[in-house]
């Protein structure tokens, strides 16, 4: 039978409780003055001066951090894998609650063995022509098809998304998930990669990538089988493992690298939507003013071609006939008609001759023909004309009898 405990156990607020084990860190002489020996990874260096780091080994992982008052004195050219003897005294950071390393010295043991083995398969690698410039592809202008290998859980698969789907909402995306650290990862991203490219063929890039991390989180990236995997892909691979500062082997291997996941997403959408809106709406437009243009110069030589069809056209022969015909029948009118008139004048002239020279005229004018009543014969003489002669005299409106005395 359990038994309530007749004193009460210490009760803590987050504060104290780390206040107290900052005390015994700071009255534990042995962890005033230490020298530790570690690998040096996630070096930063902000504009404070100061200098951030984590040593490692093969068990445990140490967060340390040097003022900038003893990073001046400080002669060693830090870099990332390099193994070191980091003098100072351990703490507690209150803000986190993790103890750290204050150092104050930092002295160079050698290399680290994860950066040795990284140089020597890079050297090795490199010898190869794996990262020859001549084997690498250039990236498609506009993916239609993105695969990405990357964990499913991880932030970088988020912003490799996000980005992919502000810049190129069009392009489908096919993930292939995968471990992406620790001593499974090397074959997982393998047999993702390998799951890609038999399930999706016609794939026109692949991101590889992941968050930043120290050498020992990156190292599956850095594995000869992955790097291999990668240089052999008929698909071009677009890196994106780690931040700015952070280079894995899968880099120089890949097609391209990208400083980080987001960068990767970038560099795999070339042209953006908003950009192909824009060339679309151009080309669409110069599209409409050749078109228009086009039409313009066909409308002009159709026009002028009816026009020349219409000289050739048997209806056009037909009234410029019909015109010289309307023509030839106009001015042999008017010769006509002249004829007639001049016709008209001649026999009206040659009419008052006629009438000039007409008996009738003459007997109207007071003169009369004699002719015998014997034998009808014009009395033309006094000659003719014998006393007792019957005459018959005719006159303009008749006759009558006369008898010669």
């Amino acid at each position: 039978m359990n038994q309530p405990s007749l004193f009460s156990s210490p009760r803590w607020t987050v504060t104290s409780l780390t206040a107290y084990l900052r005390e015994i860190f700071e009255s534990d002489e042995m962890l005033r003055d230490v020298w530790i020996q570690g690998e040096i990874s996630n070096l930063s260096r902000p504009r404070s001066g100061h200098i951030y780091f984590t040593l490692k080994d093969g068990g445990a992982a140490l967060r340390s951090v040097m003022w900038r008052s003893s990073t001046a004195r400080l002669a060693l050219d830090l870099r990332e894998g390099m193994a070191v003897e980091a003098h100072g005294y351990l703490g507690i950071y209150d803000v986190s609650g993790q103890y750290q390393l204050y150092a104050d010295e930092i002295r160079p043991v050698g290399e680290g063995l994860l950066y040795q083995e990284f140089l020597r398969l890079k050297e090795m690698l490199e010898a190869e022509g794996l990262f020859d410039d001549d084997r690498k592809r250039v990236i498609p202008e506009l993916p239609k098809k993105i695969g990405i290998i990357t964990s499913a859980t991880g932030a970088a698969l988020r912003d490799m998304l996000n980005t992919l789907q502000r810049r190129m909402p069009l392009a489908e995306v096919i993930l292939a998930p995968t471990t992406v650290q620790g001593d499974t990862a090397p074959p997982k991203i393998i047999a993702a990669l390998d799951d890609l490219l038999r399930i999706v063929p016609d794939l026109d890039v692949i991101l590889l990538g992941r968050g930043g991390g120290s050498i020992e989180d990156l190292w599956a990236f850095n594995d000869e089988r992955v790097v291999r995997a990668v240089a052999a892909s008929p698909v071009p691979i677009i890196s994106g493992v780690g931040h700015e500062t952070d280079f894995t082997l899968t880099d120089f291997a890949s097609d391209l690298r990208a400083a980080t996941p987001t960068a990767a997403a970038e560099l795999a959408t070339p042209i953006t939507i908003d950009e192909l809106r824009g060339a679309t709406s151009y080309y669409a437009d110069q599209l409409k003013i050749q078109i228009s243009n086009a039409l313009d110069k066909y409308h002009i030589n159709v026009d002028d071609l009816c026009v020349r069809l219409g000289y050739a056209s048997p209806l056009k022969q037909i009234q410029r006939d019909a015109q010289s015909l309307d023509g030839l029948l106009y001015r042999l009118n008017t010769r006509q008609t002249h004829r007639q008139d001049l016709m008209w004048t001649r026999i009206k002239g040659m009419n008052r001759r006629l009438e000039a020279l007409n008996p009738q005229a003459v007997l109207g004018r007071g003169y009369a023909v004699l002719t015998r009543q014997t034998d009808q014969k014009i009395v033309g003489s006094v000659d003719d004309a014998n006393a007792g002669d019957e005459l018959k005299v005719r006159v303009a409106d008749g006759e009558f009898g006369v008898k010669v005395t």
